[in-house]
C-alpha cells in the first residue's frame, strides 16, 4: 500500500526520458496527485488512519514532485506555457519554470497548516478535510481520460501506468472495505475505478498510434527541411 502506488509512475518517467518528449501524459496527474496527498497529510493528522497510507501519501508527493520535473524538462514544443497560450486563470499549472510550481506548493501546505491550526479541533473540518484530500484525489483520471479524448490516441501514456492505475484502485477498493477505513476512502476509490475502466475503454476504441495533431508537426518539419535544401 505504501510503496507500490508511487512506482506505477517510474516507467512512464523513463518512457518521457527515454524519449525526451512528455507529450501524451498530463501534468494535471502530478497537480491531482500533490494537492491530495498533501491534503491526506494533513487529514491524517486529525483522523489518524492506516499508517500505510500516510506513508503511501508521502512517498506520492516525492514521486510526483520528482516526475513534474520530468515532465517540464521535456514539455512539447506546442505546449501553452512554450506559446503563451494558457487559457486558465493565471495559467494555472502550466507555468513555465519548475520554481513556480515549488512556490505554488509551498503557499498551498501553509496555508493548509493555517487552517488546520484554527479549525483541527473540530470534526466537521476534519471530515470536509479527508472529502476535499479523497474527492480530489478521485478525480485523478479525468485529465489523462479528456487528453486522450483531444489526442483521439493514448499516444505517450504507457500502458503498464493505466495497468498500475487499475490495479492499484480495485486493490485500495477491496483494502478500503475490508479494514472499514473512513467513508471517504470507499466513495473515492469506487468512482476512481470507474473513471479507469473507461480510460480502458478509450486504449481500446483510439489505440496509441502517434496523433493527427503530431502528424502534421512532423509533416511541417519535412517539407520545412525540404525547402531548406532545395
Amino acid at each position: 500500500m505504501a510503496v507500490g502506488p508511487p512506482l506505477v509512475y517510474a516507467d512512464q518517467a523513463f518512457s518521457i526520458v527515454r524519449n525526451k518528449d512528455s507529450t501524451g501524459f498530463s501534468r494535471d496527474v502530478c497537480a491531482i496527485l500533490l494537492l491530495a496527498n498533501i491534503t491526506r497529510c494533513f487529514f491524517w493528522l486529525g483522523s489518524r488512519f492506516e499508517l500505510a497510507l500516510l506513508l503511501q501519501s508521502l512517498f506520492m508527493i516525492l514521486a510526483q514532485l520528482a516526475l513534474l520535473y520530468i515532465c517540464i524538462q521535456y514539455r512539447p514544443s506546442g505546449s501553452p506555457e512554450n506559446v503563451g497560450a494558457s487559457t486558465r486563470p493565471f495559467a494555472f499549472w502550466q507555468w513555465p519554470t519548475y520554481t513556480q510550481y515549488m512556490e505554488f506548493l509551498a503557499g498551498f501546505i501553509l496555508v493548509q497548516a493555517i487552517l488546520y491550526l484554527i479549525f483541527g479541533r473540530s470534526e466537521a473540518f476534519i471530515f470536509v478535510l479527508g472529502l476535499i484530500a479523497l474527492g480530489v484525489e478521485s478525480t485523478l483520471p479525468i485529465p489523462q481520460l479528456i487528453s486522450n479524448h483531444k489526442q483521439k490516441s493514448l499516444y505517450g501514456f504507457r500502458m503498464t501506468t493505466l495497468l498500475g492505475w487499475v490495479g492499484g484502485d480495485a486493490f485500495k477498493t477491496v483494502y478500503f472495505f475490508l479494514q472499514n477505513s473512513p467513508l471517504q476512502f470507499k466513495i473515492c476509490s469506487v468512482f476512481q475505478l470507474s473513471v479507469d475502466c473507461v480510460i480502458i475503454g478509450q486504449r481500446l476504441y483510439f489505440g496509441n498510434g502517434l496523433p493527427a495533431s503530431r502528424l502534421m508537426e512532423e509533416d511541417d518539419i519535412e517539407q520545412a527541411l525540404a525547402l531548406a535544401e532545395e
